[in-house]
């Protein structure tokens, strides 16, 4: 049915169904349920950036099944992840004989979903909100603001980025994103927070450009009508969580 809609109606419709979804995984805040949906963006995440690395190994795949089934139970995921470069690591210097690119899915994005695990255990369901309207905010943002004054193009890597609308998309996320950071830290601790989340981001899109531009493809993948792949919709959490994370220590 979808396929007979056009590119917008799809995108929105998409969206809407997205949005949809999380508000509901939000409002059941449970850990679990938030690490099954977690674990689902993170299975078609590593399928997508294997493409993306013209890679192919069903080995990384249980490798990192493995990986996320421990993160229901260690209190620190984010430690997994040092984890698996140690095992990897001591594998290539004993066999030497597989693609030492296989570490590269686990660095991108395995890690940064780590880190949405994190937030959510550490800090509850106000943080993960928090990182959800800074990151949307910003991308929000800098669409609108490059649309009406953008001139300045800010990376190779996307064209169609302009240091306009960056810099606008930072400042609204950074000043709205505060108000819902507050729930969590204190003013100027929320304002810093947010602004190195809203920045993260950015990068994140701009990883995220770069990976797709190597590998030659428009998308990472085609499972979200009008929005291509998972790493598309989640470039930007995939960077800002690990900031947001490493800020609430930091300064909290």
């Amino acid at each position: 049915m979808l396929d007979n809609l056009s590119s917008l109606q799809q995108r929105f419709l998409t969206g809407a169904g997205l949005l949809i979804l999380v508000g509901l995984i939000g409002w059941i805040d449970n850990f679990f349920v938030m690490w099954v949906f977690l674990g689902i963006i993170y299975i078609f995440a590593f399928y997508e950036a294997m493409k993306l690395f013209k890679l192919n190994s069903s080995g990384a795949f249980a490798w990192a099944m493995l990986l996320w089934f421990f993160a229901y139970f260690y209190p620190n995921p984010d430690d997994l992840f040092f984890l698996i470069a140690i095992i990897f690591a001591a594998s290539l210097a004993y066999f030497h004989n597989f693609d030492k690119r296989l570490i590269l899915p686990f660095l991108y994005p395995v890690s940064g979903i780590l880190f949405f695990l994190v937030l959510y255990s550490d800090y509850g369901i106000q943080a993960m909100f928090w990182l959800l309207v800074t990151v949307a905010l910003t991308d929000v943002g800098a669409f609108f603001t490059g649309k009406a004054i953008g001139k300045t193009k800010f990376s190779d890597t996307s064209p169609n980025k302009t240091l306009e609308g960056v810099f606008g998309g930072i400042v609204i996320a950074t000043i709205l994103g505060t108000s819902v950071g507050l729930y969590i830290a204190p003013f100027w601790t929320a304002l810093l927070v947010t602004l190195l989340t809203a920045t993260a981001s950015v990068f994140g899109d701009l990883f995220e450009s770069y990976l797709k531009r190597e590998a030659g493809v428009k998308d990472s993948g085609d499972i979200l009508p009008g929005h291509g792949g998972i790493l598309d919709r989640i470039d930007g959490y995939l960077f800002g969580a690990p900031m947001m994370i490493i800020a609430l220590r930091a300064f909290l």
